[in-house]
Order: structure tokens, then C-alpha cells, then sequence
């Protein structure tokens, strides 16, 4: 490979190292400081679009090191979209195929992007980014696929030679571009195979650089990250290597987003947004701070979040389909409103004085699988059909619906209100979310 001219005799000879680094670019316009300077490093120059080649590459160089994969194996990878296609992309040129397990939810942008790159797709009701010990999840299917014969289970999830890629590469990088002088380094939370990777290796160059996370409120709509909730689940997470932790809402991510690529013309996307805002709210604007922000992909796989939360960029686009846009706004105003609450909200709800109900919509195997105490087993197919059966005769009742991550049970209290039920909420985050804040569930 030449560097220097830029030929290459394999796609896979782009991927970056401190000799091949992606790009820092100084940010100017966006920022309220005076003294500190501030670098977005532009992980859309790796090969295949993403930060995530980088950890891709590594997983199966680490496979490959170790003798796992013979000629023509499969990988079976749970993903956000970003690993997925990196992977889609390294297995077409070593040979492999991939399986993915990913939700529903991610943009179809990216699941678009991983059918044309050969992906088989195995599509489910789970969260954005895939919940790590959910038990009916992408990352649990993964596992169980990953095991049968001729197959190979990643897990960037728990894979030490995930924040390995960072430690040989994204932290070297960065250390040479900057010539030693940083002095904080910022990413959004994932798997967070980054901040640790890269982190571990710029405090081995010198202890005070400060590593700082950056992760989504509960019930975010960013794809490729992890509220706080959700990383306590991440077998990457170590908070005590950490020099500081923020949250950003939905609203400042796309925001920041917009206002990079209006006035820095760097097409960023709105993970990148969020780590800069948090990078504001935590770095200080002073004399000699250097400090480097990952901006993990550009914005091009985001059209349809774009749609959801800049509206006004669309203001002169025609209706998708007019009615399923309506509902789907409809759905999103529900979805964040009031009417959405956290587990321990529901369960004090449900213990109060009033007459109340939780009505569980998953089907009957799913309940029996698991489910909250007392809660009754409404399938929603049933209340989309007209013949539910157990519900409060009082609909002034309290009503609580839940399922396994919230969406399908979205729709049942919307449902129970057109009804007639006046007083219907939602368990943000459903029964993973229920059994993860330490509420009992029974089989």
C-alpha cells in the first residue's frame, strides 16, 4: 500500500492506523469558547463509513488470530447498523457471510445499506441499540444463532478486541495528531469500545488526559448509543476509567447536528451532535485545552430521525403516504409525552389507593415466558381486533400497558384510549426496563 499517492490493492488497506489516520478538523463556529480548541475526528473517512470498521476489522482479525473461522463461516453479529455494515463489508472481502439481529426501529436507511451489502437480516421488536442480558432480544438470538454449526458469534459487546481496535489505532492517532497536547477526549456511549480503548491508551501516554462520556436521556431516539440505563447492562462500561459522564436530550443532539453542517459544512450525524454537546457541558474554555471529539458517522443514514426531529427541513416535502405519516406522528407525540412513565412511576401507580390495571399485550408465550406480577395477559392482536377480554369494566380505572421494550405496548394505550379508557399509561422501556431497575417478575 502507498499512502502517500493513495493506491491500494485491497479495500480493506484503507482502514485507518496512526500511518493512515481519519482526519481531525478544528471546530470554529459552533462552539462558545475563546481559549479551548476543539477537534471533531471524522470517523466517516474510514473505508466503510463509520467508526465501527475499526472495531469490525479488529473482531475479525481476532477470530481469524485464534483459528475460529474456517473458510465460508458465517457471522452472526447483533448491531445498531454501523458494526453490521462494517462487517457485511469485511465478510464480502475475506469470504465470509453475515447474519445480523438488529431492532426494528433503526433508520431504514441502514437496513436498507445492510441488505445491499449482503447482510441477511433478522429483524425484531427490541430496543434501538440492542439491550445486553435482555433474554429475548438481537443479542440473545445472536447468541443461540452464533452457536450452531459453521457459525461464529462476534459479540462486540463483550469482546476484548473491541476497545482493542481503539487502543492500536483511534488512540495512536490521535496522540500523533495532536502531538501529545491533548488534554480531553470525548465520545458518545455504545458499546463503548471506544472511550475505553482509546482512553486506556492517552491516559497510558499521560494520566491527566480526561476521558469523558457522553451518553442519550432514557428513552432517546439516537441511534448507536446507550443511556445510562442501558450501559449499567455493557460489559465495556467502566465508569471508574472515566473522568466525567453527561446526558443530552434528543433536542440538543439533532440541534448541534444541524448547526455542524450549517456552519462548520462538516456533514456530521446526530451521535456526532450529541458527543459535542456533552463535550460543551463538560470541557472547559481555557488556555491550553486540546480536546478531541469523535464524531462517529456523517448524516446521510439519518433522513428518516432527521424527519422526526428537524420537521422544519421537511416543511416543503411531500406527505409519505399522508395517512402513515400522520399516524406516525401521532405515535411519536405519544411516545414522549406525559402519558409514557418509568417502571418505578408505574409500579407506584399500580400499588396506589384507586382501582387500577396492568395489562401486559405481549402474546401468551411471551407472558408465560415472563411477566410483572399481576399483570394480565391482553394481546394486542386482540385489542386491535375488538375481542379483548379482561379489561377493567371501570374505564376510569388506571391502566398501565406494557410489553418487552415499550413499542408494541405504545399502541395498546393508545388503543385503551380510543376506547373510552381515560387514565392509560405506558412503561417506558417495558419489561426490560421493569426487570432492570430491580422490579419482580414471575413465569
Amino acid at each position: 500500500m502507498n499512502h502517500r499517492i493513495r493506491v491500494y490493492e485491497s479495500i480493506l488497506e484503507l482502514l485507518p492506523d496512526v500511518d493512515n489516520p481519519t482526519p481531525l478538523v478544528r471546530l470554529r463556529r459552533v462552539l462558545p469558547f475563546e481559549h479551548a480548541r476543539v477537534y471533531a475526528k471524522l470517523e466517516w473517512y474510514n473505508p466503510f463509513g463509520a467508526v465501527k470498521d475499526r472495531v469490525a476489522a479488529s473482531l475479525v482479525r481476532d477470530a481469524e488470530t485464534r483459528g475460529l473461522l474456517p473458510p465460508h463461516a458465517r457471522l452472526v453479529e447483533p448491531t445498531s447498523g454501523n458494526t453490521g455494515i462494517g462487517l457485511a463489508m469485511i465478510a464480502n472481502a475475506r469470504g465470509y457471510k453475515l447474519t445480523a439481529t438488529l431492532s426494528n426501529k433503526i433508520p431504514a436507511e441502514k437496513r436498507a445499506s445492510l441488505r445491499l451489502f449482503g447482510t441477511d437480516l433478522i429483524e425484531m421488536d427490541d430496543d434501538l441499540c440492542p439491550a445486553p442480558g435482555a433474554p429475548e432480544g438481537a443479542i440473545a438470538l445472536a447468541a443461540e444463532i452464533g452457536e450452531r454449526p459453521g457459525n461464529y458469534h462476534l459479540n462486540q459487546y463483550k469482546n476484548p478486541a473491541n476497545p482493542e481496535a481503539h487502543y492500536r489505532t483511534t488512540g495512536p492517532e490521535i496522540w500523533r495528531q495532536t502531538a501529545g497536547e491533548i488534554t480531553h477526549f470525548v465520545a458518545g456511549l455504545g458499546t463503548c469500545g471506544t472511550i475505553t480503548g482509546a482512553g486506556r491508551f492517552l491516559k497510558g501516554q499521560r494520566a491527566d488526559v480526561r476521558v469523558l462520556g457522553v451518553h442519550p436521556a432514557e428513552g432517546h431516539d439516537i441511534p448507536g448509543v446507550r443511556s445510562i440505563r442501558q450501559l449499567r447492562q455493557t460489559a465495556l462500561f467502566f465508569p471508574n476509567e472515566y473522568d466525567g459522564l453527561v446526558e443530552v436530550t434528543n433536542e440538543e443532539a439533532f440541534e448541534l447536528c444541524r448547526r455542524i453542517n450549517q456552519e462548520e459544512s462538516i456533514i456530521a450525524g446526530p451521535s456526532s451532535g450529541m458527543a459535542l454537546a456533552g463535550a460543551l457541558k463538560l470541557v472547559p474554555d481555557e488556555p491550553g485545552v486540546v480536546c478531541v471529539v469523535v464524531f462517529p458517522d456523517n448524516a446521510f443514514k439519518y433522513a428518516s430521525s432527521m424527519r422526526k426531529h428537524l420537521p422544519e427541513l421537511f416543511a416543503g416535502a411531500k406527505p409519505e403516504g399522508s395517512t402513515s405519516a400522520h399516524l406516525a406522528n401521532i405515535l411519536d407525540f405519544a411516545r414522549n409525552s406525559e402519558d409514557v412513565i418509568d417502571p418505578e412511576q408505574a409500579k407506584a401507580l399500580l400499588e396506589g389507593t384507586e382501582p387500577s390495571a396492568l395489562i401486559d399485550v405481549r402474546s401468551p408465550e411471551e407472558y408465560g415466558a415472563s411477566h410483572a406480577p399481576g399483570a394480565r395477559n391482553v394481546p394486542l392482536a386482540d385489542l386491535s381486533g375488538g375481542w379483548a377480554t379482561g379489561l377493567p369494566e371501570n374505564k376510569d380505572a388506571s391502566v398501565v400497558t406494557i410489553c418487552k421494550v415499550g413499542e408494541r405496548s405504545l399502541y395498546g394505550m393508545l388503543l385503551l384510549k380510543s376506547m373510552g379508557y381515560h387514565r392509560v399509561k405506558n412503561v417506558r422501556g417495558g419489561l426490560q426496563a421493569w426487570a432492570a431497575a430491580g422490579l419482580p417478575t414471575v413465569s
